[in-house]
């Protein structure tokens, strides 16, 4: 079984790269419970936004390879790398070998004893193993898509960078001798046996900027790791696969947004699902969808504070703001479309940040809401007063709205009657008469909650059901197919038969080796969306087939274990390359939720 864990490649230095850019799987995630870094193999950390998962990015090389901004570390001749995350840690090691010595690179994204650091740390530790091994280093900040022109300044002792509001320190010990320039720092740093060096970023936003000593950044590597494992000490899992699933539910705290509970559906924008196709897009903020999925991924791992603040966060986001398909993690409307000038990653076009989804409604918001509060419920917890009375009002509002039209799950721009979409409003009101049933709603409206419910049922059985193709389909009069349509087993939904041809017809027309494309027709546009493969190992598992539910486990486990873990939206089935914004929240909640499943375990 694949642990999804570690990477050993041999190659030359200049093949890492093709045309600038690293594989999405060659990408390493850190974070602080603020923001996330992509750190490449080859030593260059390529994405991070200061101070925030959703402002601009310090470095953006990901989207720019010549121009953009990066902080490298690389070896000066050919390398082999052997790189894993420290066990039960985000704190992530690599190993370089060259032909004179050997070298280690650890780095994350520091926190401290009590949480989260009050301003931006980012460490990289070198320690020389055996012989010698020279590095090129350079530290470029980013233009912000030539919105902003980086600058130094020399305030008291130190070189201060500047990029529009965030102001920052490139600190090191004495090994490394650096030139600076408005551009960039650049050096080379040679590092022998027994020798033990530290590079690292401090940085805040409109704010006064604490200096640290650059021991107590080189500490807080090991405080850092040490508050992970201890993190993770606590994740409940008994499972014979506990590595695997623990690296999801670690990927899955680093998009938890620390300052408000919200989490984010990944940690980067305008990552293509096919290369040199449009669809790329911005995916740092919190979707409904993404947020209450996690928050089932929470509790099923044990992390009830997580879970809570996330569920918190949520019921304050509908009373402030609405029933909207997404927020931004600090709880406002997502902005429109902007596109900005940069070739994007392997030159897929165009760049984007904010998000067409602000606009839409989607009616799985009413069965992501309800399905997170009854797991909430059902590990023990309660609502209060004026959460129930929200729920209420919520459940309400599905019931006048299911017959409408809607975008969807997948958020498609023509408006249907979605089979999904039907199949989230049954489930938001079956959860809304249990959770009345059990003390927890008021019972007011119980009744017609109930009488809708079945309604729903009524109709997605008279208007859904392809008797050619033995399935239910994407919408009333389609032949298409929806791989989403899987996670009604988990729902709970009604037709146990009806979902074992299903799943039968989605394995046919839109499997693809070990995986499968999320609907009919897609297959030209993006790759295989990897959710939606986790999804039929759970509903196959559910279903009592949990045979072939471990076949199509191991399949996808070993055609994704290509890197540290870190799991991106989608791979293309042809050649296993990664695909779309990465860390992607919906694929390793989909990893733990099929994992769990698979353990026997109870969803708390």
């Amino acid at each position: 079984m694949a642990t999804l864990q570690s990477l050993v490649r041999s190659s030359s230095r200049a093949s890492w790269r093709r045309d600038g850019y690293l594989e999405l799987e060659d990408y390493g995630a850190l974070g602080d419970g603020r923001s996330v870094v992509l750190s490449g193999a080859d030593g260059s950390i390529d994405w991070w936004c200061v101070p925030n998962l959703d402002s601009p990015p310090l470095f953006d090389r990901l989207l720019d390879p010549e121009e953009g901004g990066r902080f490298t570390i690389t070896p000066t001749d050919a390398f082999e790398v052997e790189r894993c995350y420290l066990p039960d840690s985000n704190v992530l090691q690599t190993i370089f070998t060259t032909a004179n010595g050997r070298a280690r690179l650890t780095e994350s994204l520091n926190s401290g004893t009590a949480g989260r650091l009050p301003w931006a740390e980012l460490a990289r530790r070198m320690e020389g193993l055996d012989g010698s091994v020279s590095f090129s280093v350079e530290m470029r900040p980013g233009r912000r898509a030539n919105g902003a022109s980086p600058y130094h300044s020399q305030i008291g002792k130190h070189a201060v960078f500047h990029v529009g509001s965030v102001l920052g320190l490139f600190l090191h010990t004495d090994g490394f001798a650096a030139r600076h320039a408005d551009e960039a720092i650049k050096g080379i740093l040679t590092i022998a046996q027994g020798q033990r060096e530290v590079l690292a970023i401090v940085a805040g936003e409109g704010e006064p900027l604490v200096v640290p000593s650059l021991a107590d950044i080189d500490d807080r590597i090991d405080v850092s790791d040490s508050e992970w494992r201890a993190w993770a000490s606590r994740v409940e899992y008994d499972g014979e696969h506990r590595s695997a699933f623990i690296r999801s539910v670690l990927a899955l705290k680093l998009l938890l947004y620390s300052p408000s509970g919200a989490i984010a559906a990944a940690a980067t924008t305008s990552v293509p699902e096919g290369i040199s196709g449009p669809k790329n897009y911005d995916y740092r903020y919190a979707w409904i969808r993404d947020a209450g999925y996690t928050i089932k991924a929470f509790l099923t791992a044990g992390a009830h504070a997580e879970a809570k603040a996330a569920f918190t966060w949520l019921l304050k986001r509908l009373d402030e703001q609405g029933t909207r398909v997404c927020y931004t993690l600090g709880g406002e409307r997502v902005p429109g479309v902007t596109e900005i000038e940069v070739p994007g990653y392997r030159q897929s076009q165009p760049v984007r940040i904010g998000n067409v989804a602000t606009d839409q409604h989607q009616h799985g918001i009413y069965g992501d809401i309800f399905e997170t509060a009854s797991c909430f419920v059902a590990c023990g917890n309660i609502l209060d007063p004026a959460s129930a009375e929200q729920l209420s009002h919520l459940a309400d509002a599905c019931a006048d709205a299911w017959r409408k039209k809607d975008a969807g799950i997948w958020e498609l721009e023509e408006p249907q009657h979605y089979t999904m979409s039907k199949i989230s409003c049954w489930q938001a009101l079956a959860r809304a008469v249990e959770l009345a049933d059990e003390g927890q709603l008021p019972t007011t409206c119980r009744d017609r909650w109930a009488r809708e419910r079945d309604r729903i049922a009524d109709w997605i059985e008279e208007n859904c059901w392809s008797e050619g193709r033995q399935a239910f389909v994407f919408y009333p009069g389609s032949d298409k197919l929806d791989a989403s349509l899987a996670l009604a087993v988990r729902f709970g939904f009604d037709g146990r038969d009806k979902l074992e041809k299903t799943l039968d017809a989605i394995d046919a027309e839109l499997g693809a080796g070990p995986y499968h494309y999320r609907y009919s027709g897609v297959a030209a546009e993006e790759g295989c969306f990897i959710a939606c493969t986790f999804w039929m190992v759970e509903a196959r598992a559910l279903l009592g087939q949990r045979d072939r539910a471990e076949k199509a486990f191991i399949a996808v486990s070993h055609a994704l274990d290509r890197g540290v873990g870190i799991m991106t939206e989608m791979a293309d089935p042809k050649t296993g390359a990664f695909l779309g914004n990465l860390p992607q929240g919906l694929s390793h909640l989909a990893h733990v939720m099929a994992l769990d499943v698979l353990s026997h375990r109870d969803a708390c």
